[in-house]
């Protein structure tokens, strides 16, 4: 799918189908492209017809406020999409530090079970990631499928954005898969308290959760998990 921002493509994706508009809005916000402006419109295919590029092409629109975008010719994917500490220094200068009361790790040792529950998709296919909301009692109020798991978070993200509920201060994210420094980029961008991983994160995922003050836990499976940072 592509994504353009202001009539300017700045993206395209390899995504699962369903939730396109919050995924255009979620990447638009986590990569930082809307500036904190306000999203005006979400639709598909700005020019022509939305049926003849089969609903592949979605236009987010701020009415111009937004930073006129470099357009992108490299296609987004399931890896990270950046490495090295410079990353995390320009991150720190965009981004403040996560804010909030420390999650209780003893209420998100099962937010991975209770994710699962809400995999249809995986279910029917076994190949697709999920990314869900989790609640302070380690409830999980809202669940995104996607072949990408930076897909899948993107989804909530561009949700809560719609629904004017960022940033997501006092809530957490599960996801399937590892944790990559992509992922905790993503919920440091959307202002999560906590990032839960089924899998293990990597050595630059833990240092740039260190970095934004974000919890960061990993192989949470069976009620148990793994602390990499406290927050």
């Amino acid at each position: 799918m592509a994504i353009e921002l202001d009539g300017v493509r700045v993206a395209t994706t390899m995504r699962t189908p369903g939730h396109d508009f919050e995924l255009a809005v979620g990447f638009c916000h986590n990569e930082g492209l809307l500036d904190g402006h306000r999203v005006r419109e979400v639709k598909y295919c700005a020019n022509g017809s939305a049926a003849a590029t089969a609903f592949n092409v979605v236009t987010v629109s701020t009415g111009g406020k937004a930073p006129r975008p470099v357009p992108r010719l490299t296609t987004t994917t399931s890896s990270c999409g950046f490495c090295g500490t410079d990353e995390i220094d320009e991150l720190a200068t965009k981004l403040p530090p996560v804010s909030g009361a420390l999650f209780d790790w003893s209420a998100m040792a099962g937010a991975p079970a209770l994710l699962r529950r809400h995999q249809d998709l995986f279910e029917t296919t076994g190949g697709v990631h999920a990314a869900g909301v989790v609640a302070r009692d380690g409830s999980v109020t809202l669940v995104r499928e996607d072949v990408g798991r930076h897909n899948a978070v993107d989804k909530l993200v561009g949700r809560a954005l719609l629904d004017a509920e960022l940033p997501m201060t006092g809530q957490a994210v599960v996801v399937s898969g590892r944790a990559s420094f992509e992922l905790v980029h993503k919920a440091w961008a959307a202002g999560f308290r906590a990032l839960v991983s089924v899998s293990a994160p990597t050595a630059l995922a833990a240092a740039t959760a260190e970095r934004a003050g974000l919890q960061l836990a990993g192989f949470a499976r069976d009620g148990s998990l793994t602390v990499y940072v406290e927050g």
